[in-house]
């Protein structure tokens, strides 16, 4: 077993530091998974793991714990490179209060549109503009969990490596294809050659998303956090649906919105991977 890394200039820590920052991880192809569920997830699903970080310490001798130990012990037997550092470089490391003992660095890149397949039962979350990395990790977790097909990020968005996004996605990130379109109008040129229809969402429009109709091949297209969708987007949509609200609040949060309409639009199938 190798040396416990205890070193803040050991290059396993300085290249986890190092894609904290955006440009790095654009650059670099990579990003960092924290927990023991996302990195699991993340092994199951077949994704490049370049290292995994290990502070046996902090990752202690519970059940789930010890299945993750074996889990580390596998993908060394394999070949996976295995960093094991001390509790206390570790909890410098990472992003949240309890440190949960067990990262990795996995390699991935947001794909392109055209990478997206599109059956005729696909539904599709297409986010323009998007901000926030937290609303974005729970909107692709939302999507796994109502069985779509994908997410498409559209013009300047987040990051959805971002350890923020990654988090927030408890896994989710891994079993669903995240692409990005330029602008809005390579989503509408994609969407018309393969029949996908495209359903806009605005506070303005005058149908409920009760009384809409959603016909697959579907791609929902939702606004960045409060300025909503451009006019110009929401001319080119097929339709237009609105989320009726009572109250004082003046917006629903983007996360919980997508959620409405994404099981809505499965109501009317049943709920199954599309």
């Amino acid at each position: 077993m190798a040396d416990l890394i205890t070193s803040s200039a050991n290059p396993v820590v300085k290249r986890v530091r190092l894609l904290a920052e955006r440009r790095h991880r654009r650059r670099e192809g990579a990003f960092v998974v924290q927990g023991i569920q996302p990195v699991w997830q993340a092994v199951e699903a077949g994704a490049d793991i370049e290292t995994l970080i290990v502070a046996p310490g902090l990752l202690g001798r519970s059940p789930a714990a010890r299945r993750a130990a074996g889990m580390v012990a596998g993908q060394e037997a394999a070949g996976v490179r295995v960093a094991r550092v001390s509790d206390e470089l570790f909890g410098r490391l990472s992003d949240r209060e309890g440190p949960p003992g067990l990262a990795a660095i996995v390699r991935g890149q947001v794909g392109t549109l055209g990478e997206l397949p599109a059956g005729p039962r696909s539904l599709l979350v297409a986010l323009h503009g998007i901000g926030n990395p937290g609303n974005l990790g729970t909107i692709i977790r939302t999507a796994n969990a109502a069985g779509a097909g994908g997410v498409v990020l559209v013009g300047q968005t987040t990051d959805p490596f971002d350890p923020v996004a990654v988090k927030a996605s408890m896994g989710a990130l891994f079993g669903l294809p995240v692409v990005q379109a330029r602008e809005a109008g390579e989503l509408f040129g994609w969407a018309a050659g393969r029949g996908v229809t495209v359903i806009t969402t605005s506070a303005r429009a005058t149908v409920s998303f009760w009384a809409a109709s959603y016909p697959r091949p579907l791609a929902l297209l939702l606004g960045a956090e409060g300025a909503g969708l451009p006019g110009e987007v929401l001319a080119q949509g097929d339709a237009c649906v609105r989320i009726p609200m009572v109250g004082t609040a003046e917006s629903l949060n983007l996360a919980v919105a997508a959620g409405l309409l994404l099981y809505e639009a499965q109501r009317e199938g049943g709920l199954e991977p599309a």
